[in-house]
């Protein structure tokens, strides 16, 4: 995947939260700016936009929950942290996946800012070819290359040994290529970081 296709996706502004503003400030200012971020991420690891927005919303509560640890480090990193164990949680539960129809693969938050039709038709190609990919691989490349964590840190997070985080991201990336051609993963010669 292209890094503006990853920016388009997980949003890669900075949220500065006032260090002067009382506890329930500087989260709601988070909140606003990043909601739909979670919300974006939600909806690639489970492809439902109803079930991403409970996610998104599990994901800011346990957040706030545990604001006075997480507002001085990343609380983004630790929001899609707690976003990807919720959703492993859901599916180990309820053990279904159901994907909604092409209709609904397109949406937007409404408080995002209007996209160009490049980038809408970018996020419209990823989010089709990902959803050819089986819940696992789509797990699988949501956290190793949109989220941008290492082969290792992707096992642990799914509770499988990094050789099936190597061997389900291969046939995945090769579904996607076939998908989205060589140039709509952008080259990123990933494939073997740790």
């Amino acid at each position: 995947m292209s890094a503006s296709a990853a920016d388009a996706v997980t949003g890669s502004m900075p949220v500065v939260v006032g260090r002067d503003l009382t506890r329930e400030a500087q989260f709601t200012a988070f909140a606003q700016a990043r909601t739909a971020d979670l919300v974006r991420i939600a909806y690639f690891l489970c492809g439902d936009p109803h079930r991403a927005h409970d996610l998104a919303q599990t994901a800011l509560e346990r957040t706030f929950r545990h604001w006075h640890k997480v507002a001085d480090g990343d609380p983004f990193a630790y929001a899609r942290r707690v976003l990807a164990t919720a959703r492993i949680d859901t599916w180990r539960r309820t053990r279904k996946e159901v994907l909604t129809d092409d209709d609904a693969l397109v949406w937007r938050s409404a408080d995002t800012a209007p996209a160009s039709d490049d980038e809408i038709a970018e996020r419209d190609r990823l989010v089709r070819a990902l959803a050819k990919l089986t819940a696992k691989q789509r797990r699988v490349v949501v956290l190793r290359y949109l989220l941008d964590r290492s082969e290792a840190e992707t096992a642990a997070t799914l509770r499988v040994s990094a050789g099936t985080v190597k061997s389900t991201a291969s046939r995945a990336l090769a579904i996607l290529r076939e998908e989205l051609g060589a140039d709509g993963l952008g080259g990123s010669g990933r494939e073997g970081r740790s």
